[in-house]
Parts: structure tokens; sequence; C-alpha cells
């Protein structure tokens, strides 16, 4: 019942860009994708089976995932002048991989 509940969450917040994408403020859904629907499923999952030290910790870590993200639209931004759209969207979710997977390892290296 929960993975319908969260699937079912996913796909309202879809339609809901996709909705908003075909108004006149098609810049809101821009920002849709930070409202914290799967932020709120995954501190209720580590809060209900970690202690609260680790869900803290989990906390601070999505702090710093929003490095990844500018980086991100960052990219995009530079990109999407420069290319079409699907490479310049590749591109952008390289510059985000690139950002997480050094995100993890300063993570790693400074608290473990």
């Amino acid at each position: 019942m929960e993975l319908l509940i969260k699937a079912l969450a996913g796909a309202a917040i879809v339609i809901i860009i996709q909705l908003l994408a075909k108004t006149r403020n098609y810049y809101l859904a821009g920002l849709i994708p930070l409202f914290p629907t799967f932020t709120l499923i995954s501190n209720y999952i580590v809060g209900t089976e970690r202690t609260t030290g680790e869900l803290k910790e989990t906390i601070i870590f999505g702090m710093f995932s929003l490095i990844p993200y500018f980086a991100y639209l960052l990219s995009l931004y530079m990109l999407i002048d420069r290319l079409k759209l699907i490479p310049a969207l590749l591109g952008a979710t390289a510059c985000w991989f690139v950002a997480a997977v050094v995100l993890i390892i300063v993570w790693n290296k400074t608290l473990h």
C-alpha cells in the first residue's frame, strides 16, 4: 500500500507540472519539483527506521544536495543557447551526476 501511495504522489507531481507548464505562469513548473514530496517520504522512512541523529544527518545531507541541483540548473541555463533541448538536458544531467558524485565523495571523507 505504501508503494502505491508513493507512486500516486509522484504521478500527481508530474500532472501538476504538466498543467502549470501550459499556463501563463509556466515558470511555476520549476518550483513544483522542489516541493518536498519525496523528501517527506524519505524523512518519514529514515525517521521511523533510524535514530534521530541519523535523521538529522540525512537532513543536512539533503541541504547539501541542493548543490548538484544548482549545478544542473546553471549548466542547463548555459547549454540551452548552445545546444538543442535534448543534448542540453543530457549535458545538464551529466553535470548533476558529477556534482552528486563529488558531494558523496566529500561527504564520506569528511564524516566517515
